[in-house]
């Protein structure tokens, strides 16, 4: 057992507001976690944390950090102790939230129909028609739901007198709801005891019950739900794909949706299938280039037209975003009683917008606990760098100069005094300010709001330090219960209404991504084999190997690679591209296959520069040969046999096929050098096989017989044509009306030459042109299924 920095409760600076009373005593709802922590060793706790640091990797979370131009994927950073709340604490705050939500409605229904609250002089016009995120085109457009807002979160933080205010809306595109999710098991992992132990809610009944809310708005059973993300540069596409899988929901991208017959369509594989609810995950301007931001490359045109005909619900409507606004949290209280005659059960921080002289005068005379910062920002102003400024800072005249000249572009806000939580840093409990962002969702019944949420925990005890571009960190939340609580789960009630997705609809870039995947991850297995076997021939010496060797080397030219080097660029660039393709479907992955892609290319990447060539190169080949080999045994027997696995498979399989083509006509070659027919085998991974289908040397003809004709070698063209042929033909449109398509034709015509070559017609240029003909199917795949 190890003291902590707690062993005795008493009011000393440095203890958390959270974890203790008034008096100095420890609040009996943390006892549990605290006795558990104090009984670890330092070796106990670095196993607990381990445990949730290991989960976070397997699962390959991360949030994207951006500077100095650049983004970088780092890890996850989890503050290892969740906050801790009283289910009766939290049942106060949950009607006064669910408040803010319908005024935040009522807000934006105005100010898209009548407008009423600036004609009548509650808000200023400025605020309004000089605000960015306030969508013109979107003015009258009333949402085919009958609602503008369908899922909020709002940041809420806690003085140290224990009241909670209200410090940001986020009504755009919230995050943070599958990081909360992902908190919550790699937090239960490090304390299984203490989890199993204590009656917390579970979070899966809120996902449940929005999932159900989407597809109840669909407007037929066959209709279709979708997310939209900007794209894997997005700072929380990790969190975009992991809830779109969670939820059994597509993933999109704007290049994913056409507008037709004033319907919005998703590219399918299988044509355009129409789509009924989209939930948005990026900012409303960049929604539809052609009424909206013209800039846009992550949008798609037209749907502003769709919105306005009433042809799509979308969550959030666009325009939300003005919601955000800084400045109108200074208008919200009396809005409030305008709108709904009841005051604001929970406050937001002090807020005043600086374009009225009475206002500036205030700012003045509190100047010494005031923040500034633009009136039209959003979200918190120090969670980016620059955009606030202690007025205290600033001089007397100062201010009154900058207020006279900015006023209206301007709020001062009171700076945050942050209640504190515990944080673990360096083996001991210190306290670290916190924020709680909570989120709530529209369903058949009202607004739910979720029983835990997502919490940010400073980096040190500066209130300013909450961001985790800023060095944050993130923890889970739990809502304790005195009863116990159901263990709900994201499968639907037996008495439930059958409301399952239709399956099929496998955007077209999506197809191509997975169809590119299985010719990256094929191409990397070909070119690890090609250079492990020139290595174990530069191994063993000799110089009746080299004129082989020049061959192999002109071969692996052909892809890219320097076959001098150990671990050359050009292999880890292919390798790269996989995984590169890989990020662009994430969410039809499984956590363990991105896993082992990406163990792969750090491995890779962390073998390069130590690898010399001859035997060390090839051990490590060795090593990267056996953890793809992992990879594509994870998907092939994970991914679910539909349309996303058929274009994976046939990328592998064309890819093989090319590379299996291209080394019979450079090694079966009776010009050949020495060794090249026990190289194709090598290279075939068919040495055993050889050895027991031919009692005497390896021959062209028995290389080809095994390598092209034999269709029961899974390394043979007659089996890969094969299995080609039977892929291509289970694609939507492979045949009309008995009518083969020019692809299915393609495909039947090379399955055909191959069953019916013998080794004596099949000649190296009878190889080159199948070769050819191998780059023409992929040619017409892409014409066909992946433009």
């Amino acid at each position: 057992m190890r003291d902590r920095g707690l062993s005795a409760y008493r009011p000393l600076p440095g203890v958390p507001d959270e974890l203790v009373k008034a008096d100095g005593t420890l609040r009996p709802l943390w006892q549990p976690l605290i006795d558990h922590l104090q009984s670890l060793t330092d070796e106990g706790l670095t196993r607990a944390t381990g445990r949730a640091d290991q989960y976070l990797r397997d699962s390959g979370v991360f949030y994207r950090q951006y500077g100095s131009g650049q983004s970088v994927e780092r890890p996850w950073p989890l503050s290892h102790i969740p906050v801790v709340i009283d289910e009766a604490d939290w049942a106060e705050l949950t009607p006064a939230l669910i408040q803010r939500a319908d005024l935040l409605e009522a807000v934006m229904a105005d100010l898209y129909g009548d407008n009423r609250l600036v004609a009548e002089g509650h808000l200023p016009a400025a605020l309004v028609a000089g605000n960015p995120e306030w969508l013109r085109p979107l003015v009258g457009v009333r949402p085919a739901s009958g609602h503008f807002l369908h899922f909020v979160a709002f940041e809420i933080g806690r003085g140290p007198d224990g009241r909670w205010w209200v410090l940001a809306d986020r009504t755009q595109a919230p995050s943070g709801a599958g990081y909360a999710l992902e908190n919550r098991v790699a937090t239960s992992r490090a304390y299984t005891d203490v989890f199993a132990g204590q009656n917390i809610h579970r979070l899966a009944a809120f996902f449940r019950e929005f999932r159900d809310a989407l597809l109840g708005l669909r407007s037929a059973r066959d209709g279709r739900v979708a997310i939209m993300t900007p794209g894997p540069l997005n700072e929380t596409y990790f969190e975009q794909a992991w809830i779109a899988r969670y939820m059994g929901v597509s993933l999109v991208q704007g290049e994913d949706l056409t507008v037709a017959d004033g319907r919005l369509m998703v590219r399918t594989v299988s044509g355009l299938r129409p789509l009924d609810v989209l939930w948005r995950r990026l900012d409303g301007s960049y929604a539809d280039p052609l009424e909206l931001d013209p800039a846009s490359r992550i949008g798609t045109p037209g749907m502003v037209a769709v919105l306005r005909q009433g042809g799509l619900t979308m969550v959030n409507s666009l325009g939300s975003g003005i919601l955000e606004t800084r400045a109108l949290m200074a208008f919200l209280p009396k809005l409030s009683l305008h709108l709904t005659g009841t005051k604001l059960a929970m406050p937001n921080i002090a807020t005043w917008w600086c374009g009225g002289r009475a206002e500036q005068a205030q700012v003045m005379a509190a100047r010494a606990r005031l923040v500034l910062s633009a009136a039209l920002g959003t979200g918190l102003p120090f969670d980016r760098q620059g955009e606030s400024t202690p007025a205290a800072t600033l001089t007397p005249e100062e201010l009154a100069q900058r207020l006279a000249q900015e006023g209206p572009d301007l709020v001062a806000q009171e700076a945050v005094t942050l209640s504190t939580t515990p944080a673990l840093i360096d083996g001991r409990i210190v306290p670290r300010p916190m924020s709680l962002r909570v989120f709530l969702a529209r369903t058949p019944t009202g607004w739910q709001v979720m029983q835990g949420g997502f919490a940010r925990i400073g980096a040190s005890t500066d209130p300013t330090a909450l961001a985790m571009q800023r060095g944050g960190s993130a923890a889970d939340v739990w809502i304790v219960s005195k009863d116990e609580v159901p263990a709900v789960t994201m499968v639907a009630a037996a008495d439930a209404p059958d409301r399952r997705s239709v399956p099929g609809a496998l955007p077209t870039r999506a197809a191509d991504n997975l169809y590119w995947l299985g010719r990256y991850v094929e191409r990397t297995e070909g070119i690890i084999r090609l250079l492990r076997a020139r290595h174990i021939r530069l191994a063993e010496g000799g110089r009746a190997a080299l004129p082989l060797q020049k061959q192999m080397d002109a071969v692996l030219k052909g892809y890219d690679v320097d076959g001098t080097a150990g671990l050359p660029p050009g292999l880890l660039d292919t390798l790269r591209a996989a995984v590169a393709t890989a990020g662009q479907v994430r969410d039809r992955f499984s956590p363990d296959g991105w896993s082992a892609l990406n163990d792969l290319d750090k491995t890779a990447r962390r073998m390069a520069g130590n690898v010399t060539p001859g035997d060390d190169a090839a051990r490590a080949l060795s090593a990267l040969l056996r953890k793809l080999a992992g990879f594509s045994g994870l998907v092939h027997e994970n991914m679910y046999r539909f349309f996303g696995w058929r274009f994976l498979s046939i990328g592998r399989q064309l890819e093989r096929s090319s590379s299996i083509t291209g080394a019979l006509a450079a090694f079966a070659d009776a010009k050949s050098a020495a060794g090249g027919l026990d190289l194709c085998i090598e290279l075939g991974d068919s040495v055993l096989t050889h050895r027991r289908r031919f009692s005497v040397a390896s021959s062209r003809e028995s290389v080809i017989e095994l390598l092209a004709l034999d269709p029961m070698n899974p390394r043979s063209l007659r089996h890969l044509f094969d299995g080609l042929n039977e892929q291509v033909q289970t694609l939507p449109g492979a045949a009309t009306h008995g009518q083969l398509s020019p692809l299915g034709r393609a495909m039947l015509r090379c399955q055909v030459d191959i069953a019916t070559a013998t080794p004596d017609t099949l000649t190296t240029a009878a190889l080159q042109d199948m070769r050819g003909k191998i780059a023409g199917i992929s040619d017409l795949l892409t014409e066909a299924y992946l433009r």
